[in-house]
């Protein structure tokens, strides 16, 4: 069943959303060297501004697990062999593949390592990892909290740098990759919000970069 909210969803597009509060800073500084590794650095600021607007229609959920856990959620992958993410972690059981197991776990780990030092503590972090852990490879949603950052993972897939990098990835042409997000993604989505933003965001996207024609 899809989240609704009665609030309004900002479906404005992400590039130009505005610099949110600096708060978390420190826990972007933490983990730098984790951006670092499968684009991350383009991929996690993207899906955490989305997590941001998600967090403004449904103000009911807890903003900061879910903003640091998706700021961290894919931080696992800078401790996993990085000569299988690709050829493993996007294969065709890419879902249910080892390297995923893997850099959940790894991810959880970091989670822990970093978050105690800057003040969180052992109650909040275990909010976060439990979202963390399965965030990929599970198929349940535990906590609305899960739900918006599984929505704001995917949806960075809908914008040109989410096109152009996830196409590449998974070696196909960006109109066969928008073509999957419009038949397996959008049906994923959990929330009323993230399906609008991700409709929108789509559209725009294949207008760009003229996916009709080429």
């Amino acid at each position: 069943m899809t989240l609704q909210t009665d609030q309004s969803i900002d479906t404005s597009p992400i590039a130009v959303a505005a610099d949110g509060p600096s708060d978390l800073d420190p826990l972007w500084r933490a983990v730098e060297t984790e951006m670092r590794t499968r684009s991350n650095d383009i991929h996690v600021p993207i899906s955490f501004a989305f997590a941001e607007r998600l967090c403004e229609a449904y103000p009911e959920a807890d903003a900061l697990v879910v903003r640091v856990a998706i700021l961290l959620h894919d931080s696992g992958w800078a401790r996993v062999d990085e000569t299988k993410i690709i050829s493993e972690g996007f294969g065709a059981n890419w879902r249910q593949a080892q390297i995923r197991f893997e850099h959940e776990l790894k991810g959880c780990m970091i989670a822990r390592e970093v978050l105690p030092g800057l003040g969180y503590d052992e109650a909040f972090i275990t909010r976060v990892t439990d979202i963390i852990d399965g965030h990929d490879t599970r198929v349940e949603s535990y906590s609305i909290e899960d739900s918006l950052v599984r929505d704001a993972d995917r949806l960075w897939r809908f914008t040109p740098a989410g096109i152009a990098l996830a196409s590449s990835w998974f070696g196909q042409t960006p109109s066969f990759y928008c073509r999957r997000l419009r038949a397996e993604i959008l049906p994923e989505l959990i929330t009323a919000a993230g399906l609008e933003m991700a409709t929108i965001e789509l559209d725009r996207a294949e207008a760009l970069l003229k996916i009709a024609v080429l």
